[in-house]
């Protein structure tokens, strides 16, 4: 599958570059025929800094797990503003040569999942729009609920839209937007528009960065001290961003804040007060990585909490915990530290997948789990086995996994979940199937364990998923996915395609 690198700006007039060619192959997304959620993107930006391209190359490679099927860099020096992104990994776009052509002190960064063909580069972001307010950089990360209405009523206004993603509806309303100011076209722009979203801007000369009211997707501000001039000021989805760049945690930004930064500084702006919070718990169960301090709460905590309460709700006699790698790891060091049961990995998970790989030309039972998963014969023969896992979704790979674990001689296959079942779909930025899809929308817990074909099968409850989620911080999160109510107006829910299916 080839796939293009698009080059914006870079020779200084403005416009798109020749593009040109990679091999980029298919996606790790197209190995498996049930993956895991996705998130859909991640976001960066950086401000003053002398190489702010290589920053956010790198801010960009630690968030690489939010997104594996494009990315992009936009940079800007006070004149220009370049642009280049592309289908891939982080490491496969930009390239030495690459980076070599992002100039500039201010960088804005994106990595995204994406589930469209052949549109996919033309919604790669950032975005790059040159408006009536000025030339503008785009990186959002989340969903609007409302972009049908909203885009309407701006191609009436005569809009021109050079892509189908709902983030450029953002700089359509501040080009259009009555305010004289850039700051307060923006705050303008965001009031106008439901849904989730946080998203960096740039500028020729200014970065900002901003959440929507509800606070569903997570952005923090670190600082990189400069003993010698202005500290560098730094954007990103999660805080494993800021330990790579030597960045301190500062804050995180606040729901329905507007964040500017210039050479003068860092200013703020309320631009939306009085909406309950509703940040995505499932950054907690699954998305964000364990060494993240999301929503002012570590994940590493959480999901040990997760594991300790699925002991005390479901607990079962066994000998040994093993989790499902990657994702069930946590959770399993937590259930196996309460139950006092010994935790080991009884499944290897290959790391080396690449993007490309050769199936067998007689087609292998299970081939996509076999060729990510290997089970420890040795370990788990003879053995009454405790898996751990974050989400059972349709419940295919559930089943291959514990069909592989009793072939390798378990005894026994105890599934655990470190989250209720999921029940409902995502409109605020997750890859979620239809709720048709979702085998707990579906079916009971005991007509989804004889589906899996495990001996037994608990969900941890949502009251204890809240809980370990907490921590005393106090939190108000999103659960929709597990109850069906949505914190937004929202019609219709089993008609209307989830947030995955919305062209970004």
């Amino acid at each position: 599958m080839k796939s293009q690198l698009v080059m914006e700006g870079i020779d200084g007039e403005g416009l798109p570059a020749d593009a040109e060619q990679l091999d980029a192959g298919p996606s790790p997304q197209e190995i498996s025929e049930d993956p895991k959620l996705r998130e859909e993107c991640g976001v960066v930006a950086i401000h003053h800094h002398p190489e702010a391209a290589r920053q956010a190359y790198l801010a960009l490679y630690a968030l690489q797990h939010r997104g594996q099927e494009s990315a992009g860099i936009a940079t800007a020096d006070g004149t220009n503003l370049s642009n280049i992104k592309g289908m891939g990994l982080v490491s496969e776009i930009f390239t030495e040569d690459v980076l070599a052509k992002l100039h500039g002190n201010m960088a804005i960064g994106h990595t995204r999942y994406s589930t469209t063909g052949d549109s996919a580069l033309l919604n790669a972001q950032p975005i790059r729009v040159d408006s009536t307010k000025g030339l503008i950089a785009i990186a959002h990360n989340g969903n609007l609920v409302n972009l049908g209405a909203v885009r309407a009523r701006l191609e009436r206004a005569g809009a021109f839209f050079q892509t189908t993603s709902d983030s450029e509806i953002i700089v359509q309303l501040i080009a259009h937007s009555k305010e004289s100011t850039l700051v307060d076209a923006i705050a303008d722009s965001l009031r106008q528009v439901d849904g989730a979203f946080s998203l960096v801007m740039m500028t020729r000369d200014r970065i900002f960065a901003a959440r929507d009211p509800r606070g569903f997707r997570p952005l923090s501000m670190g600082r990189i001290e400069n003993p010698d001039g202005p500290d560098t000021i730094v954007f990103a989805s999660e805080t494993c961003a800021f330990d790579l760049l030597r960045a301190k945690y500062e804050r995180d930004v606040a729901p329905g804040e507007l964040v500017m930064v210039t050479s003068d500084g860092v200013t703020s702006r309320q631009y939306s007060t009085g909406i309950q919070q509703a940040s995505c718990i499932f950054e907690h169960v699954y998305f964000a990585r364990p060494d993240s301090r999301i929503y002012g709460r570590w994940v590493q905590e959480s999901r040990e909490q997760m594991g300790r309460q699925l002991v005390r709700e479901s607990g079962v006699d066994a000998d040994l915990v093993v989790p499902v790698p990657d994702s069930g790891v946590t959770a399993a060091i937590g259930y196996a530290a309460e139950s006092g049961i010994p935790f080991r990995f009884g499944l290897i998970r290959n790391h080396y997948v690449g993007r490309t790989f050769i199936e067998p030309e007689q087609r292998v039972r299970d081939f996509g789990v076999k060729l990510k998963l290997n089970p420890v014969r040795n370990l788990l023969e003879g053995k009454r086995i405790i898996l751990i896992d974050d989400s059972i979704i349709r419940g295919t790979t559930s089943r291959k996994i514990v069909r592989m674990v009793r072939a390798a001689g378990a005894k026994e296959v105890h599934l655990r979940i470190s989250c209720p079942p999921t029940i409902s779909p995502c409109f605020y930025g997750v890859d979620t199937p239809r709720k048709k899809e979702l085998i707990a929308a579906n079916s009971s817990i005991e007509e989804i364990r004889q589906f899996i074909e495990a001996d037994s099968l608990a969900y941890l409850s949502l009251e204890g998923l809240q809980n370990a989620c907490n921590g005393g911080e106090g939190n108000t999160y999103c659960v929709a996915c597990y109850t069906g109510s949505y914190p937004t107006d929202w019609v219709d829910v089993d008609e209307i395609l989830p947030a995955a299916a919305v062209i970004r």
